[in-house]
C-alpha cells in the first residue's frame, strides 16, 4: 500500500511534468510563430494536455511567454564562453558569435527576443519587462568582455563598452531577421566580418 508521502510525490512530479511539457510546447510555438499568432489552445494542443491544465500552472499566455523568455535569455548556445578568462577577450567574442551563427544558420525561425521585441506593446508589460531583463543581461555579459579587451588593447577604446555591446546585440538581431527573410546566412557572416574588422585593434598600431 502506498504511503501518503509517496502519493504526494507522484502528484508533485506529475504536475511538474505537465508544467514542463506546456513550457516546452509554448517555447517551440513562440519561436515559430511569435506571441500574437499563438493561442493558449494552440499551446495545449501541442502539449497534449487539457486547456484547464494550462491555467493550473500559468495565469495567462503572457505569463508563460515571460517565463519562456527567462529561459531563452540564458542562451540558445553556451554563453559561458563569455566569462572564460582563459581565453583572450576578442577570441571569446568571436567564439560566441560563431556559435550563434552556427545556430541561426540552421534555425530559420529566428530569435525569440527579436520576435517579441517587434510585438511588444502597452498591453504586454510582462513581456516588455522580461525583454529588458534579457537585453540587460546580454549587454552586461558582452560589455564585460569588451571592457576587458579595451584594457588589454585588443579592442578599440574610443567607444564605451556598454554602447558597443548594445550596438552589437541590436545589429545581430537585425542580421537574424534578414537571414530569416533571405533563408541565407550571408547577413550573419557579414556581421562577423564587419564587426571584428571594425572593433579589433591591429597589432602594432
Amino acid at each position: 500500500m502506498l504511503q501518503p508521502h509517496s502519493i504526494d510525490r507522484r502528484t508533485f512530479l506529475a504536475r511538474r511534468s505537465t508544467r514542463n511539457v506546456v513550457l516546452n510546447a509554448g517555447s517551440k510555438l513562440f519561436i515559430e510563430r511569435g506571441f500574437s499568432a499563438c493561442s493558449v489552445q494552440d499551446i495545449t494542443d501541442a502539449a497534449g494536455v487539457p486547456k484547464g491544465s494550462f491555467y493550473n500552472h500559468f495565469k495567462s499566455k503572457e505569463a508563460l511567454a515571460a517565463e519562456v523568455l527567462t529561459e531563452y535569455g540564458k542562451g540558445t548556445t553556451d554563453r559561458s564562453i563569455l566569462s572564460n578568462g582563459k581565453i583572450p577577450p576578442l577570441a571569446r567574442l568571436k567564439k560566441h558569435f560563431a556559435a550563434l551563427n552556427d545556430h541561426f544558420s540552421q534555425c530559420h525561425d529566428g530569435c525569440l527576443v527579436g520576435k517579441f521585441m517587434a510585438e511588444v506593446s502597452e498591453d504586454t508589460p510582462q513581456i516588455r519587462n522580461e525583454l529588458l531583463k534579457v537585453l540587460t543581461l546580454w549587454g552586461e555579459q558582452i560589455s564585460a568582455v569588451i571592457a576587458e579587451g579595451q584594457e588589454q588593447g585588443s579592442i578599440r577604446s574610443d567607444l564605451k563598452a556598454s554602447e558597443l555591446a548594445n550596438f552589437l546585440i541590436d545589429s545581430y538581431e537585425g542580421a537574424i531577421l534578414r537571414t530569416r527573410v533571405e533563408r541565407n546566412p550571408a547577413a550573419l557572416k557579414a556581421f562577423v566580418r564587419v564587426v571584428f574588422s571594425s572593433i579589433a585593434v591591429a597589432v602594432g598600431r
